[in-house]
């Protein structure tokens, strides 16, 4: 099983794990650090600052690897081509879609979020 992806196929990746990492930069990754007690509630404090920009940018850029991976799809339809990576892409968009997700759930509904986590 050949598991080199195509370039194309490599910036759908790269961009749907670059927002899953920008939008988890302000809640879920500070909170995974937290847990694992690999970082403190300062770490907390410092990365809430800047949500403004981590959530939105993990959207357009998620929106962004979809676009990409819709237009590569597409373009290997059209010449009859494989979409080498495909399954890859499909997991790091899913991927990324459950991180983005979840970052905006803690952002806008944190009481509901706080209840579910404490029914863990």
């Amino acid at each position: 099983m050949n598991l080199a992806l195509a370039p194309s196929a490599r910036a759908t990746t790269a961009t749907s794990l670059l927002s899953a990492l920008l939008a988890a930069s302000c809640c879920l990754l500070p909170i995974a650090l937290i847990a694992t007690g690999l970082a403190g509630a300062g770490l907390m404090m410092s990365a809430m600052r800047y949500e403004w920009l981590t959530l939105p940018l993990g959207v357009v850029g998620l929106a962004g690897a979809y676009m990409l991976h819709v237009r590569n799809r597409r373009q290997c339809t059209t010449a009859g081509c494989r979409f080498v990576g495909e399954r890859v892409n499909l997991a790091m968009l899913v991927f990324a879609t459950v991180v983005v997700a979840a970052a905006l759930l803690l952002r806008v509904f944190p009481s509901w979020t706080s209840r579910l986590l404490a029914q863990l």
